[in-house]
């Protein structure tokens, strides 16, 4: 594990209470993966699940999107997304970031049927996009990117 900033593999997560989409990636390279994302019932995950991703990845920061309103104000989404990343920090002991993901499920939704999705996200989700995107977005962030709008991590 490279725990030195600009070097760390990190796993991100889009919180939701169906699925949370997962993604993984190398700081250094600026690149990130979509994984499979994960069950939830009511927000609640298989911890277990997570367990092993850890244990695969060997991730040394944890990132969670953070959906704010556009006002910039928390939404009830919010506050469970904030207790999830908790969560994770607590079982883990990894540092965790959270990362503004407004804009970032409607960008996932347009490469989705860029890519011939249909349309039917309650049955195929874009979890995963919307990770990779929130991942992509930070580490711009983390590289003294400005954020005018979402990335295409897929081009």
């Amino acid at each position: 594990m490279a725990e030195t900033s600009g070097q760390r593999l990190v796993l991100a997560f889009d919180f939701g209470v169906r699925r949370i989409g997962v993604a993984v990636g190398n700081e250094l390279l600026g690149s990130a993966t979509a994984l499979d994302p994960l069950t939830a019932r009511d927000g609640i995950p298989d911890w277990n699940v997570i367990a092993r991703l850890v244990d695969e990845w060997q991730p040394d920061l944890f990132v969670v999107g953070l959906p704010l309103n556009m006002d910039d104000t928390e939404s009830g989404m919010s506050l469970r997304a904030r207790k999830f990343g908790k969560r994770l920090h607590g079982r883990f002991g990894k540092p965790l970031e959270m990362f503004d993901e407004r804009g970032t499920t409607r960008a996932a939704k347009a490469i989705a049927r860029e890519e011939g999705h249909r349309g039917n996200y309650r049955e195929h989700g874009v979890d995963g996009i919307a990770a990779e995107l929130i991942l992509t977005g930070w580490f711009e962030q983390q590289a003294g990117g400005a954020r005018l709008d979402m990335p295409s991590p897929r081009q």
